[in-house]
């Protein structure tokens, strides 16, 4: 299963909801990804994908300085799970991927009728 791609994830905090866009790729066969939201990007760390679960860390310092552990399962193009901050209560995680634009597409100009 391939879970590369740009995901926008909604996190259901007890601050209310955080929007972030996270970005998956593969590195020399290694999964690796970047974290966007909260006016800050952020590489994400130990990221693995058993079968349909992904997992991965990321340190944030917006809106509050916390280590988020994310453990979500993959169905096609939207993932649900949860995220975790220390001893905090896990929070409910959301997401889709973003479709994938065809590189003709971008470059060929669209013709009016």
């Amino acid at each position: 299963m391939s879970v590369e791609g740009t995901w926008d994830l909604s996190v259901s905090t007890p601050i209310g909801k955080i929007k972030a866009v996270v970005e998956l790729r593969r590195q020399d066969g290694v999964l690796t990804g970047t974290a966007h939201g909260a006016g800050e990007e952020v590489p994400l760390g130990d990221v693995a994908l058993d079968g349909d679960r992904l997992t991965w860390t990321q340190a944030i310092t917006k809106p509050l300085r916390l280590n988020l552990a994310f453990a979500v399962t993959v169905e096609g193009d939207t993932l649900a799970g949860t995220s975790k901050a220390g001893r905090l209560p896990a929070s409910k995680v959301t997401g889709s991927r973003r479709p994938v634009r065809s590189e003709a597409a971008v470059q060929e100009p669209k013709k009016l009728p």
